[in-house]
């Protein structure tokens, strides 16, 4: 496998993009409904609030470091599969999603007795997510 031909300046910015699209979806633009399908009391929000961004750290490092690894291996996907137009690459984000993330992700409604909804709503995000970072790396070169 040769990642010489990687843009990297363009996985870091799609790995950026995923990272504060996940930011929004799960505060400022859908975080109460979110909240709700999760079951986090308010006690628990309060606290979390009051504690600030800072507290969520390692964590908001981790969630980073994981776009920039998905980030990566769809820019090696879409070089090796010659992917090199905007169709090219929104193709690519559903098949990788559909049958990788949303297919592996059921297993949590299947077996573990997750929410539907929840499943859906995270569902959403992961695809929004992927399309973008495919764009990014690919249209990027």
């Amino acid at each position: 496998m040769d990642f010489s031909n990687l843009n990297f300046l363009a996985i870091l910015v799609a790995a950026l993009a995923a990272f504060f699209i996940g930011f929004l979806w799960h505060g400022p633009l859908f975080g109460k409904q979110w909240i709700k399908m999760m079951g986090i009391p308010q006690k628990e929000v309060d606290a979390m609030q009051a504690k600030g961004m800072g507290a969520m750290a390692p964590q908001m490092f981790a969630a980073l470091v994981q776009q920039i690894i998905i980030a990566t291996v769809v820019s090696h996907l879409a070089n090796a599969l010659g992917v090199v137009d905007a169709m090219g690459a929104v193709l690519l984000a559903l098949l990788l999603w559909f049958g990788f993330i949303a297919a592996v992700q059921l297993n949590a409604v299947l077996w573990e007795n997750r929410k539907l909804e929840l499943y859906l709503f995270n569902m959403a995000q992961l695809l929004v997510s992927l399309v973008a970072v495919s764009l990014i790396v690919v249209l990027w070169q």
